[in-house]
């Protein structure tokens, strides 16, 4: 596979960008090789600047649900953009979207627009503290919540494809008020209710972790959750970032039936544009600014463009039920064929991971047992075979819309002869 003009731009780039990326995991550190630089996507194929083709399973790190560059969000897009890119001011269409996700996710009832995953996990915090007088919340290792200071503490995604556990440049201080648990370990968040319990003011979660490898709730888990948050007064909150509306419309709180005080989204919310967006109980959601004490802005929030594109991904999908299964299906087909290859896999609708591990994976601590040099050489054989997959052993694979029968097929093929 030729990629010499991708190689050759990687290099202008590190004259220019900090290691040569505007996100660490796309470097390709963990797979040993030059990063590809895309030139466009279609469909289920992204395409290189050495006219590689392949099919994609990174899908923009998920929000690509109906596959690249979908007829009815480009159009729309391109529509709204005629009319002015920013504005500063509210819009019809902010209601539009707010209007589609209260009326899909059952814990939302009202919600605010943001501009990243990030943004919204921060500010989802944020709220939770003014509205329980409390500081210290509880986060799980393995789980990635953006790169806000007080959540870099043992975290997933980049973190742990660089082997960096936490960041530098984050204050001891913000760091101290991050109590971190085992992800599917209900004794130690007990501990540390037991010790710090009138000063929790939520608990995050992935409800299924996805930036370490993708690791699902044990059964229970987060049923679990919601009981030892509910005796203790403080929140719960699922980082739907990567989850939301994918699981299904409704989300991992639909999926699993549970029933969370706040609830984060991105990437599919905003149809591969810049947006998020974090909600919940409106007695909650009422601590914001204007209409309460905890003050959270942005001059990008509710773009018009982003929110268009996130209004049309929507009711594509609203309009589609039958998506939901068809990429849930294709899921398992692939799962399947890794596990016929004598690899662990753990699933979640649309969403798998394949690793490379002497047993299965359940938390943190099982994730980091993966063997990063067989992973990198799996990496590589795939990029030959065609198929793009995400460089990292701790991130998922992304089933959209449009990976058609031959695309699954082939897949399987190609895993057949690792």
């Amino acid at each position: 596979m030729n990629t010499e003009k991708s190689s050759a731009c990687f290099r202008e780039a590190e004259q220019y960008i900090p290691g040569g990326v505007n996100s660490p995991v796309r470097a390709f550190r963990a797979v040993e090789r030059d990063p590809l630089f895309i030139e466009r996507a279609s469909g289920s194929k992204i395409y290189d600047i050495d006219g590689n083709e392949l099919i994609d399973y990174v899908c923009s790190w998920g929000p690509c649900i109906l596959g690249h560059a979908p007829e009815a969000v480009v159009n729309a897009v391109k529509a709204v953009c005629e009319r002015g890119l920013s504005f500063g001011a509210p819009t019809e269409l902010e209601t539009q979207l707010a209007r589609l996700i209260v009326e899909a996710v059952p814990a939302i009832e009202q919600v605010r627009l943001v501009s990243s995953g990030t943004e919204a996990v921060m500010s989802a915090i944020r709220a939770a503290r003014g509205y329980t007088g409390r500081n210290k919340i509880i986060k799980f290792a393995g789980n990635y919540h953006g790169h806000s200071d007080g959540l870099l503490v043992k975290a997933g995604s980049g973190l742990m494809t660089e082997s960096v556990p936490d960041s530098a440049g984050v204050p001891e201080g913000y760091a101290s008020y991050t109590l971190t648990a085992e992800y599917n370990g209900g004794e130690s968040v007990e501990r540390l209710f037991e010790a710090e319990g009138e000063d929790i003011a939520a608990v995050v979660i992935e409800p299924v972790a996805a930036n370490m490898g993708v690791v699902p709730p044990k059964e229970g888990f987060l049923e679990f959750l919601r009981d030892i948050t509910r005796k203790n007064g403080a929140l719960l909150i699922f980082d739907e970032v990567i989850t939301g509306f994918r699981l299904c419309y409704g989300g991992a709180g639909e999926y699993f039936k549970i029933r969370p005080d706040l609830v984060t989204l991105g990437k599919i919310v905003g149809g591969g544009m810049p947006l998020a967006a974090y909600g919940g109980a409106a007695e909650i959601m009422q601590v914001l600014a204007p209409a309460g004490p905890v003050y959270q802005a942005g001059t990008l929030s509710g773009n018009p463009v982003a929110v268009t594109a996130g209004i049309a991904t929507l009711t594509e999908l609203k309009a589609h039920p039958e998506i939901y299964e068809r990429i849930d299906g294709n899921g398992e087909k692939l799962a399947e064929a890794f596990r016929q290859k004598g690899l662990w896999v753990n699933r979640a609708g649309s969403l798998l991971s394949a690793f490379f591990t002497d047993g299965p994976v359940t938390d943190y601590t099982s994730a980091l047992r993966s063997d990063k040099k067989k992973f990198a050489a799996y990496f590589s054989r795939m990029l030959e075979e065609g198929i793009y997959v995400a460089p990292s052993q701790f991130e998922a694979m992304f089933i959209s819309a449009a990976h058609s029968d031959e695309d699954i097929q082939r897949t399987v093929e190609a895993i057949r002869r690792l």
